[in-house]
């Protein structure tokens, strides 16, 4: 069997209701997370927690040092677990991501957090082409609604559009229940079912 490890995302205070950039689903994308998190504690699997800091003056969110650039209470690490800060949107860029996923032989990696067409898009792509087989878990990513050209793209449109195209050449995609059940782990209870 391969190596995996477990990428968690930017899941963040900031992202959440009263956060300074709330996101669409954050708190049901969050305890799907949490679900895929103990599977792979179970498992004995590296759990990679990635946080990340705005370094800019006018940085809208995230700001070092504040609260809301804290992993949120639903997902918090684990002592020994391994935390990375990064100041860009791949969470390869400038870390020690991929030293770290090196040193431990890792050869697939799963992927939950936010934002879905950001940071998910960009570290699953990076991950794909630096040879990893990546997983992402659609139901525990949260992103916002879109505009571009004044048009308004709603955020689980925006979803489906981001997570078709990883799911064309980039990674498998998967909700949290067929992960879960490809571990032959039971279904999970009604209330985190299929989005």
């Amino acid at each position: 069997m391969h190596k995996r490890a477990l990428i968690v995302v930017d899941i963040q205070n900031d992202y959440f209701p009263n956060g300074k950039w709330p996101l669409s689903g954050a708190e049901t994308a969050a305890d799907n997370a949490a679900r895929i998190i103990a599977a792979a504690r179970d498992a004995g699997e590296l759990v990679i927690h990635i946080r990340h800091e705005s370094v800019g003056e006018n940085a809208a969110f995230f700001l070092a040092g504040s609260e809301g650039a804290q992993i949120h209470p639903k997902v918090l690490n684990r002592p020994g677990e391994t935390v990375i800060v990064k100041n860009h949107v791949n969470s390869f860029r400038e870390t020690d991501l991929k030293a770290t996923l090196d040193r431990d032989g890792i050869e697939d990696v799963t992927v939950v957090g936010s934002m879905r067409h950001m940071c998910i898009d960009a570290v699953t792509r990076a991950a794909s082409d630096f040879g990893y087989r990546v997983t992402v878990i659609h139901d525990a990513c949260a992103m916002r609604d879109l505009e571009f050209n004044g048009t308004l793209v709603p955020a689980a449109q925006a979803h489906a559009a981001f997570m078709a195209g990883l799911a064309f050449a980039y990674a498998s995609v998967l909700s949290t229940n067929e992960a879960l059940a490809m571990r032959g782990e039971p279904r999970a209870s009604a209330e985190a079912g299929d989005n």
